[in-house]
């Protein structure tokens, strides 16, 4: 082995070449492979006077109200992150049918009995069939065939629901798999419904309600389609949908290593290049050229006699962003463009008071002016009951400053004792219902990646062609690709957050549609 034996050949300059990314970033990511950044240090969890804001319903209904003249303005569009693939909602079901031979009934209640989960989903499958949204696409499935349900095998079924030459559930992108069913029979995917519910806080005065979707670039005649027909079948006169479609640059993947430190190669000695992750999508963030963003992510979306509620906070969350957003204008305005000597204190003043930040010693003009002109982003909290993902916390920073951060698990070091007791103390997580302010007071969008924390990658070890590797994602869009943002934290109704995992999630009440 050579002394340089990690360096990147002629060939692979080439390989990057042809994916838009350059040496110096692909040096940059196996350097970080290499040696991971530290973890996130965080000083405390975000609580309800803390960090976290309560509203009583007086205050909902002011916020909305006030948010009224800037949606009616066309300010307002909505970003659902939508090119994730539905295979995890059927990976118990799906691995079934490799099963040689397939289990009958009585096996599956035998292996129920014993704790196989596999078995058990299936059963629940077969048991509660009608219930699903997507019933009525089986039935025209097995009919073509002259069949129907109730004579079809478990087997049959399961090919009916997950064969690509049938439904194709599992290959599907999760957006387009149908999640609600309604008394009348209309059936709608998560698209659609986001479609539907996002409409009723974005649509402008002129009836037009402004979406953006980044999507996989295999799904994206998909997904035009399906917006074709939500226009004829959801908008109609009142409502008129523009939708964006975009997806994942491929500038944005991300190499990998061995465990010994190698760059990664596959079978041909290629270098291995992988989807850098959500937080590649703060170029798409970017892309969507919004003004106030509503950021969503496609599994969670209640049913249409839900989404009245729902609108009603998101619009709060949209007439705090606009207040915030205003009183910063002001206060630029001032400290920039008045050279009022006065505002400068008004204004360390506010960001204690609004944003929850202590100014450094010393803070002055030039300090208070770079914390003001940033991104802004209001993002609604729930109560923690247990479900997985990141969470708001107080984060210490390098330069030793303390500012709220949404921070994963897999940020926290947890080797270290104090940081498992601060995480175990968390009150709220992140359920990504945020609202986002992109451009400054002079209207012009901000230089989003600018404001990205690169060193809040995540590491992890994955394998390829039954060969382990160490695995690089890009800093998430919501933790590290906005860690330069000013954030407010707003406690939203837990009931609000409904993802769907797995197909079973489709049958909890919350995705019961009426």
């Amino acid at each position: 082995m050579t002394e340089d034996w990690h360096s990147l050949s002629d060939r692979d300059r080439k390989q990057l070449a042809e994916r838009g990314i350059s040496v110096p970033d692909a040096e940059r990511q196996l350097a970080l492979l290499r040696s991971p950044p530290l973890a996130f240090l965080v000083d405390r969890p975000c609580t309800v006077g803390d960090g976290i804001r309560r509203l009583d319903r007086a205050e909902v209904d002011e916020l909305a109200e006030a948010f009224e003249a800037a949606r009616r303005a066309g300010r307002a569009t909505k970003l659902v992150p939508a090119s994730g693939a539905a295979t995890r909602m059927f990976r118990s079901l799906s691995a079934l049918r490799s099963e040689d031979p397939f289990p009958g009934d009585e096996d599956s209640r035998r292996r129920r009995a014993v704790g196989d989960p596999a078995a058990a989903h299936l059963l629940r499958l077969r048991e509660r069939l009608a219930e699903f949204p997507f019933y009525p696409a089986l039935q025209e499935v097995l009919a073509r065939d002259g069949r129907v349900v109730e004579d079809a095998s478990d087997s049959e079924i399961l090919d009916a629901l997950l064969d690509s030459r049938d439904l194709g559930l599992a290959d599907r992108p999760k957006g387009l798999i149908p999640f609600h069913r309604y008394a009348g029979g209309e059936v709608r995917s998560a698209f659609e419904e986001h479609l539907a519910e996002g409409a009723e806080y974005v649509r402008d005065g002129h009836g037009v309600a402004r979406f953006h979707f980044t999507v996989g670039p295999e799904h994206r005649d998909a997904f035009h389609k399906a917006a074709q027909l939500a226009a004829a079948v959801i908008g109609g006169r009142d409502t008129r949908f523009r939708v964006e479609l975009s997806t994942q640059s491929p500038a944005t993947d991300t190499l990998a290593i061995t465990p010994a430190g190698e760059p990664f190669r596959t079978g041909s000695g290629r270098l291995l290049l992988r989807p850098g992750g959500h937080g590649a999508l703060i170029g798409n963030l970017a892309q969507s050229a919004g003004d106030l963003v509503f950021l969503k992510n496609v599994d969670n979306v209640l049913p249409r006699d839900r989404h009245a509620e729902v609108a009603r906070w998101q619009a709060a969350l949209g007439g705090l962003l606009v207040r915030v957003q205003d009183a910063v204008h002001r206060l630029l305005h001032r400290i920039v463009d008045q050279d009022d000597a006065e505002a400068t204190m008004e204004g360390l003043g506010w960001i204690r008071s609004e944003l929850g930040l202590e100014p450094p010693a010393g803070a002055d003009r030039d300090w208070l002016r770079d914390r003001l002109e940033r991104p802004l982003r209001v993002a609604g909290v729930v109560e923690n009951t247990g479900e997985p993902g990141g969470g708001p916390f107080w984060t210490r920073r390098p330069d030793g400053s303390i500012t709220p951060h949404i921070v994963e698990r897999a940020e926290i070091d947890l080797e270290r004792e104090d940081q498992v007791a601060i995480l175990s103390r968390a009150t709220h997580f992140n359920p990504v219902q945020i609202a986002c302010a992109l451009r400054d007071r002079h209207g012009r969008l901000f230089d989003l990646p600018r404001f990205v924390d690169e060193q809040a990658v995540f590491v992890a070890r994955k394998s390829h062609e039954g060969r382990p590797l160490v695995a690089l994602e890009r800093p998430g869009l919501w933790n590290g690709a906005m860690a330069g943002w000013n954030t407010l934290f707003v406690e939203i109704p837990g009931d609000h957050f409904a993802p769907v995992k797995t197909v079973f999630d489709l049958l909890r009440p919350a995705h019961r549609g009426s």
